[in-house]
């Protein structure tokens, strides 16, 4: 039947009636209500007496307590918390939506007819409003503002559907109205599903959001629209109303929607086009934000969820932790260097948030090396789908500009341990910030070193790095360039930036030296590739025969013999190049004298085990030249006199006494002492007399009580490496608040020589007391505290420290002769340069900083807009930034050996194998324990060694870098690594300012002034000793002559006896062929590789202890005699 405009009226002014008498009742209670209670606070103790007040109180609060009660059951009926409240919501949800579908059935019929109760769907309409008013009565009684409830959405759409429900069965009939509001409760899907948990993402959850608003949105819009067009103006009495469908409605909104506008269904009445143009404006805003962020999503979760596909036969590696803009292309650039037009390894990141745009376009653009998988490592059903136990390693990035440094390594540890729960086998690289957090993960029972599990600590690298800047000037830098990759085509504008940047493309790289080679001594194979190949080598990896682990050894004494298959360690420019040293033949290339001409030769692949029979002969000199046939060797004999006028007995004495002076760690690789107390340590400004320090080490730390610890024990343990004897340790002065040195001092303890002034490198007076004018080297660390919004302001401490020491200016004649040579006053003429600066390293968080220090050197400009490494202060060595430190995580996945030999060179001789057979808890404790005899101490140390005040002088000839290199191999056994020569001449350089050639070229001509990066055995004194009668070229080397005898635990105990030869006349090396050669410098201790301090005999050989046993020159033929580095 039809319904006339009476009972549309009626089914319309009973929800609006409602509406409005509601709210003004709720309105005018609260006025009364409030009136009452100021009118009580007034009045009220005047008419009552406090009896009946103090009655009528407590009859209050008990009716406050019942309503308490009940209202906090209803909340909780309300807020889903108990499993009733979940059934109700859900119920509350499902007869809406259950309405809303018998509105959609209902508008199939012409929009004037009203229904009757005949409509077997009317009385189950009925049924659900009548559920939904006893809902709304709940949700009255539990609200607390009563008014704001009457506003509110929900109780909008219950106020104008509800009322029309008792209208419809007061009138025995039913209309459509304004029941499209159900659409409204389309909102509460979210809260739906999640209760539900059908969603546990978030993604997942924002895209249910996104779609409940844009279907009520859409289905509201459209019954409204199919209400005003077919009833058309009330002011017209429905004269322009048009008969559409709900659906005819939809498509009207959409068409409008999307601003297509077909024109075959339009909006007649003015109510109509009123409500479109209005919500055209808001459906612009609404769908062009809500939509595309719908489609992202969808397209998202289905790109980035799905699980990666294991392809038979081709490698890839997983990457999961910070995966950022800046993270992902570092390692990409990193990775893919090592590797460059082979795309035999794919990489699968494995992030806990979708990618960015800028992220999605990195992976766009090496779509063929990557794919991005949404995960956290730390869901096994999310390594599972990246296929973790087939990978062939996993990496783990850290975030070094994060605020938590601890946080930051707990959270990679526990991926780690994840990871191993998950597969044990699976290879794990992962970068720590802090050293102190790395002793966790050798506790996880499946972490293997053997299989290629690896740390790369940025503290322990970073502080390792400046450590050694300090000791030797520019070795920083120099140790930086090694491991810096530099693509950028460079215009250099001045003559000493064509050798550095030349330098700076020689790299660390590894090759398996040839058999022939096997039984030869390191020097010789040393200075045979060098000459021969052009090639560098400078450590080898060298195995132990008892315990068959691996120890890199850099610059072997002549008692190490080379086995076959032996890893060697090169400083050179291209893998093609070292290919060199595994393709030579003694015989095919014995006569070959160009490098390029050394390839796979044609007896190597005919007989694989061919020998060259290389023999390796002892070579006695009575002094006179030995006459020999000439060769084409360019290296001609050096000559140095190594006569000592102290007996053999004296000088095992002098260094037994030595020894026993030194205490070293458990682990016999650093000098140790008796734990201090700080307050006995801490320096008074007022009292510099006291402390009056030269040639010291002055480290700037900024910091206080709540900041993360930056692990100063990183920077002190290559400062107190066991290689360098007690009287060459420097005092190590800590300026910095004390709030912070208190708690960084438990790890500092138990090094001596450690001294601290509360202050801050900013005042000048905390400068000076510290004696900074007489210092050898002044570190600015950079700041631990949390990082600033700025990238520039992060480093606004260490800049403006270095700003104040550099404005320092130190006379000339102030020097005394305690001070290093290297950094004094070079110049003849005092009236040149009468001033010098103070020499600084400063650390920088962001390399970007670096035009401010280049600013306070007086050298900017010459590269402007170039990166921090082609920068001079870095060629200068006078700044640092940790940035290159992501690279190792490449380089460590593609060859460990390097970043091995690395960890070796900068933390003073901490490797992984060391941390194997050593017990970490002791060993990162520092405790009571010590050695005073310990052969780690053995191994060589990086100097900076002058070629007219040092052991060099005496080298001839020294035009080119090639006769200083083989000179000082020959006769002290020293290898020499690069340059560090003056910038310009002294009138145009009245600072002295240096600058570091890495690897120079054989033929490159030396300077007088310069200076040379060496790696020089612990035994041989970097100066020359005089002795009385002093000698024109007297050098004294102070070897280790005692005898003891120590039992190795793995092995097979023996007696070793400590051998050693009177000083010898020059010896001669004519030619560079397979014939005998002369073996290197006996006189070096010789080590177990257990770390016992012993030596090698013969056999049948015995011991006698009053030392004055007959010396003999001996061979040593079994290379495992030598110490490992472990």
């Amino acid at each position: 039947m039809s319904c006339t405009a009476e009972i549309q009226a009626a089914f319309l002014l009973s929800s609006l009636v409602t509406f409005l008498s509601g709210l003004l009742i709720l309105l005018i209670s609260r006025l009364i209500w409030r009136s009452i209670t100021k009118w009580q606070k007034s009045e009220g103790k005047g008419i009552f007496s406090e009896e009946t007040s103090h009655s009528m109180d407590r009859k209050h609060s008990r009716s406050l307590t019942f309503q308490g009660v009940f209202r906090d059951r209803v909340d909780m009926l309300l807020s889903a918390q108990t499993f009733v409240g979940q059934v109700l919501v859900i119920l509350v949800f499902v007869l809406s939506i259950g309405s809303l579908i018998i509105y959609f059935i209902n508008s199939t019929d012409p929009f004037r007819s009203c229904s009757s109760y005949q409509d077997k769907t009317i009385p189950v309409d009925l049924t659900f409003n009548a559920f939904f008013s006893f809902y709304f009565g709940l949700r009255f009684v539990a609200a607390d503002d009563k008014v704001k409830f009457w506003l509110e959405m929900n109780s909008i759409v219950d106020i104008f559907t509800i009322p029309q429900t008792f209208i419809s069965y007061y009138l025995k009939s039913n209309w459509l109205g304004l029941r499209f509001l159900r659409a409204l409760r389309l909102l509460e899907l979210p809260q739906i599903l999640q209760i539900l948990r059908a969603i546990r993402t978030s993604s997942s959850s924002e895209f249910s959001k996104l779609l409940s608003i844009v279907l009520s949105t859409l289905f509201t819009a459209a019954g409204f629209i199919h209400l005003v067009e077919n009833s058309g103006d009330p002011w017209l009495r429905g004269r322009n109303s048009q008969n559409i469908s709900y659906f005819e409605s939809i498509y009207l909104v959409m068409a409008t929607t999307s601003t297509v506008g077909f024109g075959d269904v339009v909006a007649k009445t003015s109510l109509g086009r009123t409500f479109i143009m209005f919500f055209t404006l808001g459906s612009l805003v609404l769908f062009a934000n809500y939509v595309p962020e719908m489609v992202e999503l969808f397209g998202n979760k289905r790109k980035y969820t799905s699980s990666y596909e294991v392809v038979k036969g081709k490698k890839f590696i997983v990457v999961c932790g910070s995966i950022t803009v800046d993270s992902v292309t570092a390692f990409l650039r990193n990775f893919l260097r090592h590797k460059a037009g082979e795309i035999n390894t794919e990489i699968v990141f494995l992030g806990e948030v979708p990618p960015s745009l800028e992220l999605e376009t990195i992976f766009k653009c090496y779509m063929a090396y990557t794919t991005f998988v949404s995960g956290s490592a730390l869901k096994w059903e999310d390594l599972r789908r990246v296929a973790v136990d087939s990978a062939e390693a996993c990496l783990i990035i850290a975030n070094p500009l994060c605020s938590d440094s601890h946080a930051e390594d707990t959270s990679n540890i526990m991926r780690v341990l994840s990871i191993k729960n998950y597969y044990p086998n699976t290879r794990v690289i992962i970068q720590i910030l802090q050293s102190h957090n790395k002793v966790f993960l050798p506790k996880i029972p499946s972490w293997n070193w053997n299989t290629g599990d690896n740390i790369v600590c940025f503290a322990e690298l970073k502080l390792g790095f400046i450590a050694q800047g300090c000791l030797v000037p520019g070795l920083c830098t120099f140790l930086t360039s090694l491991f810096v990759e530099q693509n950028k085509k460079i215009c250099p504008k001045e003559p000493w930036q064509k050798h550095f940047f030349s330098g700076l493309k020689n790299k660390i790289l590894t090759q398996r030296l040839s058999d022939d080679f096997a039984g030869m001594s390191f020097p010789d194979v040393c200075r045979l590739c060098f000459v021969k190949m052009h090639l560098m080598l400078i450590a080898i990896e060298h195995k132990s025969v008892c315990h068959g682990y691996g120890g890199l050894i850099l610059n072997p004494p002549a008692q190490v013999k080379l086995r076959k298959n032996t890893l060697g360690f090169f400083i050179a420019e291209s893998a093609k190049d070292v290919k060199r040293a595994f393709f030579y033949c003694a015989v095919c290339h014995s006569d070959v004298y160009a490098p390029e001409l050394i390839g796979k030769c044609s007896c190597k692949s005919k007989n694989p085990r061919h020998k060259t029979g290389t023999t390796v002969t002892v070579m006695r000199n009575n002094g006179r030249e030995h006459s020999g046939p000439k060769t084409q060797d360019s290296y001609p004999v050096t000559h140095m006199s190594m006569a000592s006028n102290l007996s053999l007995t004296t000088r095992a004495f002098l260094y037994q006494m030595e020894l026993e002076s030194d205490r070293l760690d458990s682990s016999g690789m650093f000098h140790w002492c008796k734990a201090t107390p700080l307050d006995k340590m801490i320096l008074n400004r007022t009292e510099k007399s006291k402390h009056e320090f030269r040639n010291h080490i002055v480290a700037c730390v900024f910091g206080d009580a709540h900041s993360t610890l930056m692990g100063l024990r990183n920077f002190v343990m290559p400062l107190r490496a066991s290689s360098y004897t007690r009287q060459e340790l420097k005092d190590i002065v800590f300026v910095g608040p004390l709030d912070y040195l208190q708690r960084e001092w438990r790890f500092l303890q138990n090094f001596p020589q450690i001294y601290i002034l509360p202050g801050s490198a900013l005042y000048s007076g905390d400068l000076h007391a510290v004696n900074i004018e007489e210092c050898s080297m002044c570190a600015v660390l950079s700041s631990p505290s949390e990082s600033s919004s700025s990238p520039t302001l992060v480093d606004m401490e260490p800049i403006m420290a270095t700003l104040n020491i550099g404005s320092l200016r130190i006379s000339c004649s102030a020097q005394t002769p305690s001070e290093p040579w290297y950094t004094r006053c070079f110049s003849d003429n005092p009236g040149k340069s009468k001033y010098r600066r103070i020499p600084i390293l400063t650390e920088l968080k962001n390399p970007s900083n670096m035009h401010f220090i280049e600013q306070l050197g007086g050298m900017e400009g010459d590269l402007s807009g170039m990166s921090l490494h082609l920068s001079t202060s870095f060629a200068t060595g006078t700044v640092f930034s940790g940035s290159f430190l992501d690279s190792l995580l490449a380089t460590a996945f593609h060859n460990s050996h390097v970043l091995e030999l690395l960890q070796m060179l900068v933390t003073g001789g901490i490797s992984s194998q060391l941390e194997q057979h050593l017990d970490k808890e002791k060993f990162c404790g520092l405790n009571d324990s010590y050695s005073a005899v310990s052969p780690g101490r053995m191994r060589c140390k990086l100097g900076l060694l002058s070629l007219n005040q040092t052991i060099l002088s005496d080298i001839q000839p020294r035009r080119t870098f090639g006769q200083i290199f083989c000179g000082s191999l020959d006769n002290l056994g020293v290898l020499c690594l690069g340059l560090y020569r003056m910038i310009d001449e002294e009138e145009r350089n009245p600072e002295h300012k240096r600058f570091v050639i890495t690897r120079p070229e054989n033929e490159f001509m030396l300077l007088p002034s310069d200076l040379v990066f060496c790696a020089i055995p612990f035994s041989t004194s970097r100066y020359k000793k005089d002795i009385s009668p002093p000698g024109p070229c007297e050098i004294i080397n102070m070897m280790p002559l005692t005898e003891e005898t120590l039992t190795d635990i793995n092995c097979p105990p023996s007696v070793d006896q400590v051998s050693e030869t009177a000083a010898q006349p020059p010896t001669s090396v004519r030619s560079l062929e397979p014939k005998p050669i002369p073996v290197g410098d006996p006189k070096q201790a010789v080590l177990t590789p257990s770390g016992k301090l012993s030596s090698q005999t013969h056999p049948g050989e015995t011991m006698k202890e009053n030392g004055k046993e007959n010396m003999e020159e001996i061979t040593v033929e079994d290379a495992s005699a030598y110490p490992e580095s472990d």
